[in-house]
C-alpha cells in the first residue's frame, strides 16, 4: 500500500470531504463544462487523469480493463447529467466514482465522489480510497490548468 500523506491530512483539507467509510468527496478547481469534461475523460485516457490507475489494458466503447492500485479490474464509463460515472462491476466492494461539474462549491469545480458498498472496512483499504480520490482531484486540477 502506498501512503503519501500524514495522518489527518485529508481531514485538514478544505477540498476533501469524507462522510463515512463508504463515501468520499473532493473538489478540484476547474471551469470545464459538462460537455468538455465528458469529452476530455475518455476510457483510454484514465491513466493520464489519475495516478492511481497505472494503465488502461483494453478499451472498447464504454468499457474496458484497467490496472490500478487494487489490481486489474473491468471498468464501465457512463455519461450522466453533469459529468461521468465509472464503475468496477466485478469489484467485491462495488467501487464507483463520479466526476461532475457545477457542484455546490462557491467557485467552479469538479466534484469527485467515490463510494463502496460496505459500511466498514480495513483502515488500509479506506486510506487507499482516499489516495484514489486525491489522485483524481490532482488529475482534474492538472487537466483544467492546461485546458
Amino acid at each position: 500500500m502506498r501512503f503519501r500523506h500524514w495522518p489527518g491530512y485529508y481531514e485538514a483539507r478544505r477540498d476533501f470531504f469524507r462522510c463515512s467509510d463508504m463515501e468520499f468527496f473532493a473538489n478540484a478547481p476547474c471551469a470545464l463544462t459538462e460537455t468538455q469534461l465528458q469529452a476530455a475523460i475518455t476510457g483510454p485516457r484514465l491513466a493520464e487523469c489519475c495516478a492511481s490507475i497505472d494503465r488502461v489494458i483494453d478499451w472498447k466503447g464504454g468499457c474496458g480493463e484497467i490496472y490500478c492500485l487494487w489490481g486489474e479490474f473491468k471498468v464501465n464509463r457512463e455519461i450522466i447529467r453533469g459529468g461521468l460515472r465509472f464503475t468496477l462491476p466485478e469489484c467485491p466492494n462495488a467501487l464507483a466514482w463520479t466526476l461532475t461539474c457545477g457542484t455546490d462549491s462557491a467557485s467552479p469545480s469538479i466534484r469527485i465522489h467515490c463510494t463502496i458498498n460496505r459500511s466498514t472496512h480495513e483502515p488500509e483499504f479506506i486510506e487507499s480510497i482516499r489516495i484514489f480520490v486525491e489522485d483524481w482531484r490532482l488529475g482534474m486540477a492538472r487537466l483544467c490548468a492546461t485546458a
